[in-house]
């Protein structure tokens, strides 16, 4: 099927949620996101969601139990369950504000590290399935493979090559039982209630149990490409480890955690910029430049290996 009915009809829903919950919305309708793998739809103050077609009811459905029964870390959906729409699950949410992306210096990087540290510190259910943050870099590194040739693809491959068949997601992950968001960015924290309220975590396609690392591997790949400032990443990484967090040592070099799901977030990021780059005909810009640099420059050191450190 094309995607127009199924956002036509997304938009429906949220329209008479919405309008189920209040009889005086002020009917404010907006398309969010409009992607094949995810279509994200506002009307007033309901969110509704068509989760990417792969996605699995019984992990989804669990999935959501978990931000249903930790509403202090995530944002709880409006049903326990998803519903089908044209063959998609779909998911009903509360409005929250999002980070502003115009206003860098008020990006909340104290409470995405205190939220990653609650969360990281939760209990996973037994029935949770395993967090998608490496299968999603696998992903975007098939995607740059059939993008057809680009000068840059060959440095991002072989620094995706360098690394241990977890990261890849060609095997297990080393410690599979910590509560973990999976694909954590700026972009999936929110304020609820609107506008003011407490932070929280939004997203829940990647939740699952695995490698704590990988939540902070993306701020920690953009302090390492320079892309986030020293005095941000420190704000970040300290506010982490205040709260209690078990994805790095307490003290001392955090590297040696971090370093493999750094490496592997660089990659990610730079095949989907390269494999975007390739089908538009382009040249990379400046960021994405340094990021396939950063690729470059992993592809000629091995990289370090966690050791364990007291919990």
């Amino acid at each position: 099927m094309t995607l127009a009915p199924l956002l036509a009809d997304l938009t429906a829903k949220a329209r008479a949620a919405a309008h189920a919950r209040s009889s005086s919305c002020p009917c404010g309708a907006a398309t969010l996101e409009d992607r094949p793998d995810g279509i994200v739809v506002r009307h007033a103050d309901i969110v509704a969601k068509a989760h990417p077609p792969e996605s699995d009811p019984t992990e989804l459905t669990s999935r959501l139990t978990v931000a249903t029964r930790n509403p202090e870390i995530l944002l709880p959906p409006l049903a326990p369950t998803p519903a089908d729409l044209h063959g998609r699950l779909v998911t009903f949410w509360p409005y929250g504000t999002p980070v502003d992306p115009d206003d860098p210096d008020a990006a909340p990087w104290e409470a995405a590290a205190a939220l990653l540290a609650r969360l990281h510190r939760t209990p996973a259910p037994d029935t949770l399935p395993t967090m998608r943050g490496p299968a999603k870099a696998a992903r975007a590194i098939a995607k740059l493979r059939n993008a057809g040739p680009h000068p840059a693809a060959a440095s991002v491959l072989r620094a995706w090559d360098t690394l241990p068949a977890w990261a890849r997601a060609e095997a297990p992950m080393p410690r599979t039982r910590t509560l973990c968001h999976g694909d954590l960015h700026l972009g999936q924290l929110i304020r609820h209630p609107a506008p003011e309220g407490p932070w929280l975590l939004i997203d829940v396609d990647d939740l699952g149990v695995g490698v704590p690392a990988w939540d902070l591997a993306r701020p920690a790949a953009w302090y390492a490409c320079g892309l986030l400032l020293p005095e941000e990443w420190a704000r970040f990484l300290a506010a982490y480890r205040e709260a209690g967090g078990p994805a790095v040592p307490a003290d001392g070099d955090p590297w040696p955690a971090l370093d493999v799901p750094a490496r592997a977030l660089t990659a990610q990021t730079a095949a989907r910029a390269v494999a975007k780059a390739a089908a538009a005909g382009r040249d990379l810009d400046e960021v994405e430049q340094s990021v396939v640099d950063a690729c470059d420059r992993m592809a000629t050191l091995p990289p370090q290996l966690a050791q364990e450190h007291a919990k």
